[in-house]
């Protein structure tokens, strides 16, 4: 789990704010649960108008803000309000730039319309995009926080650890364990070793698989969860090429948005890059087999998924082929990973792997998130990254061409839209066929579906197995026996 740059969920499309968060501090109308299904919590009641245009939500009266004021309806469209105007990461602002109006009923009761109907619009307000802080606390949210859940900021040490604390005037159920600390560290290796000598009562999701055998080995000490998560690892390519590093006079000058090399346009090369990459081999050496192979932007929890493992397979002398084919049999790329243990390592044998086929590979990690946010996310400056993307039903990323990606696909885009604003059959149908689109586009090198390996103290019960949700490591679940 890595450090937050900020504390305010809406400021970042980075998902460290919304793993401590989100829950424990921030509520939202409406939670995803381990299995990816919406339960009330805001809003003990909602429903859509039969042309799926407008919902209506009845908020828990009980609610209140850490402060004891209420949270009312006019605090909600206060929030969606913030979000859709105001200085919010991109990927939120889209989510609320689909609200047309918001209507304040009464005290408690709210209608937000949209433009047009959209499926997974109320999944994204199970998120960062749907918490409601108080208003009061807009103007501090980057430092302080201002929720209505169980638990409120105590103290925040930047490079160390999130320390919360127990909000005792909680509205709902009581979380069960008091304070709670988030620890950061930069090597894996220590902490597993913090686990190990009783620092540590969990660790959220082990990012050295290879000493998970130490833990499960001890079943006296330690109890160990391996399930499932809908975070694809993912080796970006940047579609976009509108600038080529490889002959510059200075690569220290600045470089314009969306700046990669222009041979990652062709079709072809994309698949030599894929077809390059033993992604078996890859998720055996840096996870130690952990995890899920995946052909496009979906993992089997998704209910689109299909495997698209197949379509371009591992075939090293078809890429060498498809590289002189384009003209392009000696490229140099830059690949820039978040620096995050399962990044790096899959850098490296993506480098090793691109080379013997002919592509140069030059690795320059980036601080992970802020570095890695500014310099790839934002700027599109590179060719090749490796991160996970762990939000919901993230496919539909490829419908946006202004996302890092830079991906165009008309077709996609299409699909995309008609998915949403469809029926749950048309939904499926439509985002299966994007899917497939964009594998056989070679988008992407989809590397694995990250595994969700926690690690407790023997005792510590309410951990769920799966990580299928929102981006939250909630905690108002766990308790100790």
């Amino acid at each position: 789990m890595a450090e937050p740059t900020t504390l305010d969920p809406t400021a970042t499309d980075a998902v460290p704010v919304s793993q401590a968060l989100v829950y424990n501090v921030y509520e939202t109308l409406v939670k995803l649960d381990s299995e990816g299904h919406l339960r009330p919590l805001l809003a003990q009641a909602w429903d859509a108008s039969p042309d799926g245009l407008t919902y209506t939500f009845q908020l828990n009266p009980a609610a209140t803000f850490s402060d004891g004021t209420k949270v009312t309806a006019q605090a909600v469209a206060d929030n969606v309000e913030r979000v859709r105007t105001q200085a919010a990461a991109p990927k939120l602002k889209r989510v609320m730039e689909l609200v047309e109006s918001t209507k304040v009923i009464d005290d408690s009761t709210i209608a937000i319309t949209l433009r047009s109907p959209s499926v997974r619009w109320l999944y994204e307000m199970a998120g960062a995009a749907g918490i409601v802080m108080n208003p009061a606390g807009f103007e501090t949210a980057g430092t302080q926080t201002a929720g209505s859940g169980p638990y409120t900021l105590d103290t925040w040490l930047q490079g160390d650890s999130l320390n919360l604390k127990k909000n005792t005037a909680y509205w709902g159920t009581p979380s069960r364990f008091g304070d709670v600390v988030f620890r950061y560290f930069k090597d894996a290796g220590a902490m597993t070793a913090s686990m190990e000598s009783g620092q540590l009562d969990i660790i959220a999701n082990l990012e050295a698989p290879e000493m998970l055998d130490r833990f499960t080995a001890d079943e006296k000490r330690y109890t160990v969860l391996q399930g499932s998560t809908n975070a694809e690892v993912t080796l970006a390519i940047n579609n976009g090429g509108e600038h080529s590093h490889v002959n510059d006079p200075d690569p220290k000058q600045a470089v314009p948005p969306n700046s990669g090399n222009p041979a990652l346009k062709d079709v072809r090369v994309r698949k030599a890059i894929t077809m390059a990459i033993d992604r078996q081999a890859l998720l055996d050496a840096v996870w130690s087999g952990k995890g899920t192979l995946i052909g496009s932007m979906a993992v089997p929890t998704d209910p689109y998924y299909e495997d698209l493992t197949g379509v371009t397979p591992y075939n090293p002398e078809e890429a060498r082929r498809l590289l002189a084919e384009s003209g392009h049999p000696n490229l140099t790329l830059r690949l820039r990973p978040a620096a995050r243990p399962y990044a790096t390592r899959s850098a490296q044998f993506v480098a090793s792997q691109l080379k013997a086929v002919g592509i140069d590979v030059t690795v320059d990690e980036l601080n992970f998130p802020a570095t890695w946010v500014d310099t790839v996310l934002n700027k599109a400056d590179y060719d090749l990254s490796i991160v996970f993307h762990s939000e919901p039903r993230d496919i539909f990323t490829f419908a946006n061409p202004d996302y890092y990606w830079r991906y165009k696909n008309d077709t996609v885009i299409a699909l995309a839209a008609s998915a949403d604003a469809g029926t749950q059959e048309e939904y499926v149908a439509d985002l299966k066929q994007a899917a497939r689109i964009v594998a056989e586009d070679a988008a992407a090198v989809w590397l694995f579906a990250m595994p969700n390996l926690v690690v407790a103290k023997r005792g510590i019960t309410g951990i769920p197995a799966n990580a299928n949700g929102s981006q939250s490591f909630d905690v108002t679940t766990i308790a100790r026996a």
